[in-house]
Parts: C-alpha cells; sequence; structure tokens
C-alpha cells in the first residue's frame, strides 16, 4: 500500500514539474514573441493621389514617411509613390483596401461610390472650417464614425492634412450670374459636384496631373483644385483668364491617410502609436503650409502673371448655398449612414458656429476695422 501511495505521489510530482515547465515555456514564448516583434522591421507602401512630391497635397506623404521612420529608428519605413507610380490615383482605395500596399493618401470624396457617406469627412459645402471640422473629428465623434464607415473595407482611416478655405476656381469665361453655370464643364468632385450638376453645371472627375491640360484644350471649361499655393505650380493662370473666389464648396478640405487594417494590426503597440502620431503632426503640418504659402503665390499671380481675381456675385453664391441645403437633404434621405454622419457633422456645425460667431467672426471683422 505504502508503494502504491508513494507512486502516486511520485507521479502527481512528476506532473506538476510538467505543467509548470510548459507553463514557464509559454511565457517564455510570449515574452520571446513581443521581443521578436519589437526589433522586427516593417517595410511599407504608401501610394497617393497626387503627383510625386507636389507642393502641399504630394509632400505631406514624404513628411509622414521622414516622422515614422525617425520615431521607430528605422522599424518602420514607407516608400511613397505618386499617383500613376503603382496604381492610378482614383485607385488607392482599393490598393489598400485589397492589402495592395498598407496605406494610402488622398481624399475620402473620390470614394463616394464606395460610401456615400466618405464625402462628408473631406467637406460640405458652406460646411465648417479646417479648425471647426478638425475638433469635430477628433472630440465630437468624427472619427468614430469615419471609421464604422471605413470598417467594412479592411480600413483605418486618419486625417491627413487640411489645405484651408479654397478658392473658387479657375474659368474660361466671365461667371455674371447663375445661367453661366448652365452647361458648364468643370471639374470639381465630392458634394460641390452634386451642386454644380444641380444648377446645371456638368461635374468632370480628373486627377490632379489632368488639370492643366484638360483645361487647356478645353475639356473641360473650368476647373478647381485647391488655391494659389498649388494653381501657381500646375499653371493655371495659363489656360484660362478668370479666377473667382471663395471655395463654397471645401471649406476646409481634410485629407486622409488610410491604412490596411490587418497591416496596422499586425505592428507592435509602440509602433501603432507612432503612425497615429504622424497624422496628427502631418495634418497639422500641411494646414500651416498652406496658409503660409498661399498669400505669397496669389501676389505672384496677380503681380506677375496679371491674373483677374473676383469674388462670385453675390446671386450666384445664394443660389450655391440654397442648392447645397437641397443635396444634403436629399443625399441623407437616400442613405441612411449618410444621414447619420451628416446629422452629427451639423450638429457640431451649429454649436461651433455659435462660439465663433461671437469669437472667430468678431475677432475679424474689428481687425478689418479702419482706425
Amino acid at each position: 500500500m505504502l508503494n502504491v501511495l508513494q507512486g502516486r505521489v511520485f507521479k502527481s510530482f512528476i506532473f506538476s514539474l510538467i505543467s509548470i515547465f510548459l507553463l514557464a515555456c509559454g511565457q517564455d514564448k510570449t515574452a520571446t514573441d513581443t521581443a521578436v516583434q519589437e526589433q522586427t522591421s516593417y517595410q511599407w507602401k504608401m501610394v497617393t493621389s497626387w503627383p510625386k512630391n507636389f507642393p502641399g497635397l504630394g509632400r505631406a506623404p514624404e513628411t509622414f514617411s521622414k516622422y515614422v521612420e525617425k520615431m521607430s529608428g528605422g522599424r518602420l519605413t514607407v516608400k511613397v509613390y505618386g499617383a500613376g507610380e503603382l496604381v492610378p490615383g482614383f485607385e488607392v482605395f482599393d490598393a489598400v483596401s485589397q492589402g495592395t500596399v498598407q496605406m494610402g493618401h488622398s481624399g475620402a470624396y473620390y470614394w463616394k461610390g464606395k460610401a456615400a457617406a466618405a464625402q462628408i469627412f473631406t467637406t460640405i459645402p458652406f460646411g465648417m472650417n479646417a479648425q471647426e471640422t478638425n475638433a469635430w473629428l477628433h472630440y465630437g465623434g468624427g472619427m468614430e464614425l469615419w471609421r464604422e464607415v471605413y470598417e467594412p473595407f479592411g480600413l483605418i482611416p486618419f486625417a491627413g492634412g487640411n489645405t484651408g478655405v479654397q478658392m473658387a476656381g479657375w474659368f474660361k469665361k466671365e461667371i455674371s450670374s447663375i445661367e453661366d453655370i448652365q452647361g458648364l464643364k468643370m471639374r470639381i468632385p465630392g458634394l460641390g459636384g452634386e451642386v454644380f450638376k444641380k444648377l446645371g453645371g456638368i461635374p468632370v472627375a480628373l486627377t490632379g496631373g489632368e488639370l492643366f491640360t484638360s483645361l487647356q484644350s478645353g475639356a473641360i471649361d473650368a476647373t478647381e483644385w485647391v488655391g494659389p499655393y498649388n494653381d501657381l505650380a500646375f499653371g493655371l493662370y495659363k489656360a484660362a483668364d478668370y479666377y473667382y473666389y471663395s471655395g463654397w464648396h471645401e471649406p476646409g478640405p481634410v485629407l486622409e491617410f488610410i491604412v490596411n487594417q490587418k497591416a496596422f494590426e499586425s505592428l507592435p503597440e509602440d509602433l501603432q502609436a507612432i503612425v497615429e502620431v504622424a497624422t496628427r503632426a502631418v495634418n497639422q503640418d500641411m494646414l500651416d503650409e498652406y496658409t503660409a504659402r498661399n498669400n505669397t503665390a496669389m501676389q505672384s499671380l496677380k503681380d506677375t502673371h496679371n491674373v483677374d481675381m473676383r469674388a462670385l456675385p453675390a446671386d450666384v453664391m445664394k443660389a450655391l448655398k440654397k442648392a447645397s441645403n437641397e443635396v444634403m437633404q436629399e443625399q441623407s434621405a437616400a442613405d441612411a449612414t449618410f444621414k447619420k454622419v451628416y446629422e452629427s457633422y451639423s450638429a457640431f456645425q451649429s454649436k461651433v458656429s455659435q462660439y465663433h460667431q461671437i469669437s472667430e467672426h468678431e475677432y475679424y471683422k474689428n481687425r478689418s476695422a479702419q482706425n
């Protein structure tokens, strides 16, 4: 009996030792895997909708790449490709969604065929400016909605820059009344294009690299792009005589970084944080760059190239605003997700406008007042 009992105790002891050994091995394996992951280097590719190194839009992805490489000590590198180098500018969304590349930089309103609500995350006609839109995204629930819209496509979006209020665009003929828009072929994307169409215009989808030749050849009658900084670089003043302001259609357009969800989740937590922090830095940096460069470029357009800059007539602006309200209601009625996002956006705009009416607006008015 004693021998039996001793045998059972011995077997129990051996089993316990084996269990402890296996558990320790598992813990060591987890720790080892974590250590290996933290030392692994990752090489990503990013495709964009812009010409390589184009001022502002094209340089933002390059800035992101530099930030990430430096902050990660070279553990994560991101090679940037301009529009057409790996994929066409309008195929960025699909390339990242399918995992062909890990990242993209573009504008969410290009993907309205994928998800109508995506347009809102770029801008809304007569909507919020850059400061207000960033506040909605990061402190008003906008980013959560954006990620909800992109989740079915396996994408994680981040705000990736803002140009500030844009110009109304370049026109080959004068715009004296709303009738002058009838039949006008204009490169104008997103919800602004829907408004333009509602008023009898013909919106055309073109990437930046196609603008000059299309305008010069007469394939289009007008185009909006961004503002003086970019428009000067493209030489659009050589192809159209009239430069109109202000940008009713894009008052605070957000650019986007989109990341393949599986690629992002494969990164260790510190690299995930670096990606997120780098996007926030670039988001602000781009707005700073446009704010700094636009005025110098505008002076060059006026003084060196004798560009005729004009404000859109008041009755035209009034018609555009009325049509914008109608388009937003129509889009909301047609798509439940669009309605959900728009309600969040418009509610935030209403609240922030109340404060800006007595802060920003009053300050600008007082600053401009004559002594």
